[in-house]
């Protein structure tokens, strides 16, 4: 996701610089630029890139790390920042605001939610899906410019209050989708015409959406449809987890499914889906759970 907004951004005239520790994909992007494939063609722009440690100042960080990485890249976010200048995350999962608020300030970090989607093809390449972006705040005026950036940039862009409410629809569609379909291997539109597909994917979301309002959050929509919708509108994508298995890299499913959990346990929800989901993922990276198979709450992660 971070190679496709920091092209469509510098595509749509804004100064980008990506920031990372990944440096194959930062000489790619050196040399070559960045390579996109979407809705709109196939088209290369150039955008200048820095290691982390060298990022900044800039009016606005957006961190679009895994979730597992947020404490790692905080630090190096609030320091990145110009006076003045706010964090907006644009990741999955809970969680990731209170780790970037403690090293910036709760004041100088947005929660932002996106139904993009971004397939990463190598270094420097790739492909995008058509979706928008939402940026939570109570205040519009600091973020504006980032927001008109957005909207050159051809992605339709707003701000909201409610920003929880949008957090926890997309919970209940990443809890479900990204999982289910990367235990079974499939692009996210495979789910449709899959029996076992569909009833986890329905049954994980529900459970997200009986958590939220326990928690006193309306989706104002039934969790099931929102991800089978989802896997619709997104049926050529590949899902990010899908993609972290597929390279043996560690995946978000503690802020998903385990955060899910986590919630449950604390207001008594049950979540046995999202628990079964959580366990599975952890067993297929090779990080099991330190639970009995089948417990439902209170589950610990052996690291």
């Amino acid at each position: 996701m971070g190679s496709l907004l920091a092209a469509r951004l510098a595509r749509g005239g804004a100064e980008v610089t990506v920031a990372g520790t990944w440096r194959e994909g930062l000489d790619a992007i050196a040399r070559r630029g960045i390579t996109v494939e979407d809705e709109t063609g196939h088209w290369s722009v150039p955008v200048a890139t820095a290691p982390i440690l060298d990022a900044g100042p800039a009016d606005f960080v957006l961190v679009l790390v895994k979730s597992a990485r947020t404490a790692d890249v905080a630090g190096h976010a609030a320091r990145a920042l110009a006076p003045g200048g706010v964090i907006v995350s644009l990741q999955n999962g809970l969680g990731n605001r209170e780790v970037l608020a403690q090293a910036a300030g709760p004041h100088r970090v947005a929660i932002a939610v996106t139904t993009l989607g971004a397939t990463l093809l190598g270094p420097g390449r790739v492909r995008g899906f058509p979706g928008r972006i939402v940026i939570g705040t109570t205040n519009p005026a600091p973020v504006s410019r980032l927001v008109r950036a957005f909207r050159a940039a051809g992605i339709e862009t707003e701000t909201t209050a409610d920003i929880d409410r949008l957090v926890w629809r997309k919970l209940a569609v990443s809890c479900s989708v990204n999982p289910v379909s990367a235990l079974l291997g499939v692009a996210n539109g495979a789910l449709l015409s899959s029996a076992e597909g569909r009833a986890r994917v329905a049954a994980a979301a529900r459970e997200a959406g009986a958590v939220a309002a326990a928690k006193g959050i309306d989706l104002q929509a039934d969790p099931a449809e929102l991800a089978l919708d989802v896997a619709a509108r997104t049926a050529g994508n590949r899902s990010s987890m899908l993609q972290d298995l597929d390279r043996g890299a560690a995946t978000e499913i503690d802020a998903l499914c385990g955060a899910v959990v986590a919630e449950g346990a604390i207001l008594a929800v049950p979540t046995p889906v999202n628990a079964a989901l959580w366990r599975e993922v952890r067993e297929r990276e090779g990080r099991p759970l330190a639970v009995p198979a089948g417990a439902g709450v209170g589950m610990t992660a052996r690291t």
